[in-house]
């Protein structure tokens, strides 16, 4: 397998992963809608995104965000912002 699909299968499975803790937690938040905050507090999903010599803005969920993203590209996650807070669910099935 080369480089670049190996990296995607990567991906894909911790898209799978992230997913799986949201079935979960699903069960413990009115309508199914957990916060993104607590997803991102409890698999301590942020990170400093910029290299050591760059001036560090601190820890942000653009891992949370990318493996979120990945899920809605594929019909498998919902996403609702409210104000400054954002939730997701997985996608019922048809």
């Amino acid at each position: 397998m080369d480089r670049k699909k190996s990296i995607h299968s990567l991906l894909d499975q911790c898209a799978f992963k992230l997913l799986a803790f949201i079935k979960e937690c699903e069960s413990a938040h009115e309508d199914r809608w957990v916060p993104t905050a607590y997803i991102k507090q409890s698999l301590e999903l942020n990170f400093v995104a910029v290299p050591r010599c760059n001036a560090p803005r601190g820890e942000k969920g653009w891992l949370f965000a990318t493996l979120a993203r990945m899920l809605k590209d594929k019909e498998m996650l919902d996403y609702e912002k409210h104000g400054n807070r954002s939730f997701c669910r997985s996608r019922a099935k048809a």
